[in-house]
């Protein structure tokens, strides 16, 4: 089976307005940016998207934002971003916030086969209002639901031609449940090559979760917020 499309406009000749999709990335860090550009290009509307965040103003998810394509946000944190704070506060954008872990155990539990599990965070705030809870263990816990999406976006340092892929460091995050938890994951990556060239005991996300894979270009890699200290005076010796 060729997993292998030419571009991200390519791997997304099939997505139709009103699809979920599962985008990795932490803050700015691990963003599939070339599927995110095809998308805005393509013009799709009327999304779900879940991610750990909702980029900033003019990066990463942000830019589907800024074009309205987004309908619901599912997200754990949604700072440095004033157009989502616009959309919210004025009724044009659902939002479902969740506590992080949870967010991320939700996802993998959609990889997983797993249809809903109980947890602790959560229980007594706004997160609990109409679900389920029950005490176990002592602890009263809040029932949520697993999370799975149409499509998945992921960003790999390196994947082959079968689809097995690494990440790098830290952008690895949010990648691989949500590859999982994916019906059809695209994974976009820095270099592609043969079968067999990839250390068995390194890869990330092996082959069966990803069915179309490109290699992207031009990314930018930005910075959410750069901070740096100043440079300190010399002093003599």
């Amino acid at each position: 089976m060729n997993k292998v499309f030419p571009d991200a406009a390519a791997a997304l000749f099939d997505l139709q307005d009103g699809a979920t999709l599962l985008v990795s990335g932490f803050g700015l860090c691990g963003n599939p940016e070339n599927l995110i550009a095809a998308l805005r290009e393509r013009g799709t509307r009327d999304l779900t998207i879940v991610s750990n965040n909702a980029g900033v103003t003019h990066d990463g998810l942000g830019v589907l934002l800024q074009s309205r394509q987004v309908r619901r946000m599912v997200s754990s944190y949604v700072g440095e971003n004033k157009e989502f704070e616009r959309q919210f506060l004025a009724g044009e954008l659902e939002v479902e916030l969740n506590p992080q872990g949870t967010l991320a155990e939700r996802i993998r539990a959609g990889g997983a086969g797993i249809p809903a599990f109980y947890t602790p965070t959560g229980y007594g705030t706004l997160v609990a209002e109409g679900k389920e809870t029950r005490e176990i263990g002592g602890r009263m816990c809040v029932l949520e639901q697993a999370i799975r999406g149409d499509f998945a976006f992921v960003k790999a340092w390196k994947g082959d031609r079968f689809g097995n892929l690494v990440y790098r460091k830290t952008a690895r995050n949010f990648a691989p449940m949500m590859a999982a938890a994916g019906r059809i994951t695209i994974a976009e990556v820095e270099e592609l090559v043969e079968p067999g060239v990839l250390d068995p005991d390194a890869i990330h996300t092996p082959s069966i979760y990803v069915q179309r894979i490109f290699v992207g270009s031009g990314w930018r890699k930005p910075i959410e917020q750069r901070t740096v200290r100043a440079r300190p005076s010399v002093v003599p010796t």
